[in-house]
């Protein structure tokens, strides 16, 4: 039984790809109910052709003579012929791992399934090219239609189409050239381009395909600009040239078609990993600022929670952190989940309230229903608040279970008396503190570590840390080689002031971005990873908080 195989690298030239044209000639169109005729195929690479397949074939069916007016094949040509099951092994081996390339390729492709089927083999798994599709994106406008012999008309091929097999397979092939080169000047150079190419050549900023023509298929950053050289948008991918072509086709997001009138320049750095390549993004977009990278730049708009460093602390949200023995939890994504925090730790530990400690004639409203120990009437001793204070400090530090616990034990009562509002609010505050605090625990554990190198044992690559912080990079030793310009060792770029640990005070907002990409990075590749030096203290101290359930 034979197996074909796709082709394997995508981004092969297409100077060195294999194709093979196949053209069927059937009793109709329904593979169901029709059989093979005749089959041709023609082998091409870099503009040769390799080889080529022509027999007919015994339908087991009568002909009918509508087709036999239009391909010429009469019953008495097919009579001796071989059965399509005899025939396929022959097919099989001339096509090999080729990618299939045909004019309204999936007509044959649905006759030549159906048949491998029939006779047990395994189905065509090869690359497929269809230059209809093809010829619709890029000489739709020269021509009336996009049939093969209006086409073969049109640019004069070599070989014209007659309805048979053969001739047809030879008329496509010689269409595949003019369209490959075509192609060229919307910068497709590989296999993966060619594909995309039907939906990237209908973008109505299709002309700009050609600034995609130096992108590496590596992983790196990426920044389009616009004509004063002005950054609008930085992004990661895995395969630089793959994910910026993307953008011409399958990215449907709004700000897309505006991010494209105003691009005039495309600019990349490559990278050795997609690790380093998610965290120079980070730092390119906070040194750019792009006016596109909207989710990016939320970092400016994160905010700490804060219990003060008074006589009689109280929580408030801050923009701003400062070393002057607070205790702070953050930096946090938004003040929407600040303020959440806030009353998850409120409603469970009853904090002061006001504003001010000045004396009033009566308690303040919170008071007065019970929620919380104000000092504004004066009947709060130091000490009492002392025992309060250290409560609100602990939950926020090295024990949140003072405020999940009972949390969880009143949402939990809540829904056994069908509060079920009540419930779900208590669940979201509960759910945010827990978010908060694996967050801010996170952040922590790499400030401690002042330096830490971890070897990925899948690649072999090791990186070095410091405080959380991306500083260098050791290639895997038995890798053949590195990318061009990427030296091994090497010191990773940008790197951010060191935040010290953290003993010295809150983290600056402005690396609480890099800081999670490496905490996410490092937990999601535990399994792989390990830690080859350490100075200072990694590993969590604390169990970890688990997702709260619904």
């Amino acid at each position: 039984m034979t197996t074909q195989r796709s082709f394997d690298d995508l981004g092969t030239p297409l100077a060195d790809v294999t194709f093979c044209v196949i053209d069927l000639e059937t009793t109709g169109g329904d593979p169901n109910h029709c059989s093979i005729t005749e089959i041709g195929a023609v082998k091409l690479r870099g503009g040769e052709c390799l080889g080529t397949f022509q027999t007919m074939v015994n339908p087991g069916m009568a002909i009918p003579p509508t087709i036999t007016v239009l391909t010429g094949i009469t019953e008495a040509m097919v009579h001796k012929a071989p059965r399509i099951e005899t025939v396929l092994g022959s097919l099989l081996e001339f096509v090999g791992d080729a990618v299939i390339v045909g004019h309204n390729i999936r007509f044959d492709l649905a006759f030549l399934q159906h048949a491998l089927a029939r006779d047990g083999r395994d189905p065509l798994v090869n690359t497929s090219i269809d230059t209809v599709t093809l010829a619709r994106r890029l000489v739709r406008d020269e021509v009336p239609n996009c049939k093969l012999g209006t086409l073969a008309s049109r640019f004069r091929l070599a070989h014209q189409p007659s309805h048979r097999a053969l001739d047809d397979a030879l008329a496509t092939g010689d269409l595949l050239h003019v369209l490959l080169d075509r192609a060229g000047s919307l910068g497709v150079r590989g296999l993966d381009d060619l594909r995309s190419l039907p939906t990237m050549a209908g973008h109505p900023q299709a002309a700009k395909l050609r600034l995609t023509q130096r992108l590496p298929r590596s992983p790196g950053v990426y920044l389009f600009r616009d004509g004063r050289g002005r950054v609008l948008y930085v992004g990661k991918a895995t395969n630089l040239r793959s994910r910026v072509r993307s953008y011409f086709s399958t990215d449907e997001r709004r700000k897309v078609g505006s991010l494209l009138a105003q691009t005039e320049r495309i600019d990349h750095k490559r990278c050795a990993t997609e690790f380093e390549a998610s965290i120079l993004e980070i730092r390119l977009i906070h040194h750019c600022e792009p006016p596109f990278n909207v989710e990016a730049n939320r970092w400016q708009s994160s905010v700490y929670v804060k219990l003060t460093n008074e006589r009689f602390p109280r929580l408030c949200v801050i923009r701003e952190a400062k070393d002057d023995g607070a205790v702070y939890l953050g930096p946090l994504g938004s003040r929407r989940v600040a303020l959440a925090v806030v009353d998850a730790i409120e409603s469970v530990v009853p904090l002061r309230r006001c504003a001010t400690q000045t004396r009033r004639p009566s308690p303040c409203i919170p008071a007065q229903l019970g929620l919380s120990r104000c000092t504004c009437v004066g009947d709060v001793t130091d000490d009492e608040y002392s025992v309060i204070a250290a409560t609100a400090r602990a939950a926020m530090t090295h024990a949140p279970h003072l405020v999940i616990e009972p949390l969880t034990a009143r949402m939990c009562q809540l829904a056994a008396d069908q509060r079920f509002e009540d419930a779900a609010a208590t669940r979201d505050r509960l759910q945010s503190f827990i978010d908060s605090v694996r967050r801010h625990r996170g952040l922590d554990r790499m400030r401690r570590a002042a330096l830490l190198e971890v070897v990925d044992n899948r690649t072999g690559d090791r990186f070095e840390l410091r405080r959380g912080r991306l500083t260098r990079h050791w290639p895997a030793e038995s890798a053949p080689g590195t990318l061009a310009g990427i030296d091994p060792g090497r010191e990773v770029e940008a790197v951010p002031p060191d935040p010290g640990p953290p003993s010295t005070g809150p983290l600056p907002r402005d690396l609480s971005d890099e800081l999670l990409v490496a905490v996410r990075w490092l937990d999601r590749n535990a399994s792989s990873l390990r830690a080859s030096k350490v100075i200072g203290t990694y590993c969590e101290p604390l169990p970890r908080l688990a997702p709260l359930r619904s």
